[in-house]
């Protein structure tokens, strides 16, 4: 079984480097492969079980994208073929149509789904978000520039009761398509969301998938999602 890791160096802000470290820990047994900026992916020339990016800044957002555009079918040959992908944070934003900045310029993404995302440096969002995906409880946080538009009502990838979804007026949150998972949820995700981290584990072709620490991990999620539908301050 083979991950690749897109852009560690760039890609590793609010944690999400952890949801790698979680899961060499449920998979020990798997290879996992770090690409840099300079690096040619592994997906470009062979075909890795699973891709994975995480939350990175706004600059990094665009060499990423200048990064990947050689390589645009390809990646999208990976979605459309099966291959498990899961960006999270502000990564997903590359693989949408384009980025408005505060200025009104537009940075164009790869454009592999129908959705753009409005950067505004002087307007953090921050929000806990408490959903749902597959039966279970989703949680996570949001602390973000950006709010992301477009029609997800179809494929979306939580249903979310507190907090918000793509944009502060949206309860969808991310794209969920075949075995695509894009969302802007970090914490990192998968140390947060064991269930979650099992259903992956599980299209990776893990019979009986049980994540790692789960009997610490499940009493660390209940407890979570008790505090957040408690919590009387959501968002900021």
């Amino acid at each position: 079984m083979q991950i690749e890791v897109l852009y560690p160096e760039q890609c590793s802000l609010f944690g999400d480097s952890g949801n790698i470290r979680y899961l060499k820990k449920c998979l020990p047994d798997a290879q996992f492969i770090s690409t840099s900026l300079n690096d040619t992916p592994a997906f470009v020339t062979g075909s890795p079980d699973m891709i994975y990016m995480g939350a990175c800044t706004e600059k990094s957002q665009e060499k990423i994208i200048k990064c990947l555009t050689p390589y645009r079918d390809r990646l999208k040959a990976m979605i459309d073929g099966g291959r498990v992908v899961l960006f999270t944070g502000n990564a997903p934003e590359v693989l949408y149509k384009y980025i408005e900045k505060d200025s009104g310029e537009r940075v164009e993404g790869l454009g592999l789904f129908d959705l753009y995302a409005k950067q505004r440096l002087f307007e953090r969002y921050n929000s806990l978000v408490l959903g749902s995906f597959g039966g279970h409880e989703l949680v996570g946080f949001k602390t973000q520039f950006t709010q992301v538009y477009g029609d997800n009502s179809r494929d979306f990838f939580a249903k979310v009761e507190r907090g918000s979804g793509i944009n502060k007026e949206s309860m969808l949150e991310g794209i969920h398509v075949g075995n695509c998972f894009l969302t802007s949820l970090v914490g990192p995700l998968l140390v947060m969301n064991p269930y979650f981290t099992e259903y992956i584990m599980g299209l990776l072709g893990v019979s009986d998938p049980k994540c790692a620490f789960r009997e610490q991990s499940l009493k660390a999620y209940e407890n979570r999602v008790t505090d957040l539908r408690e919590c009387k301050c959501v968002t900021e």
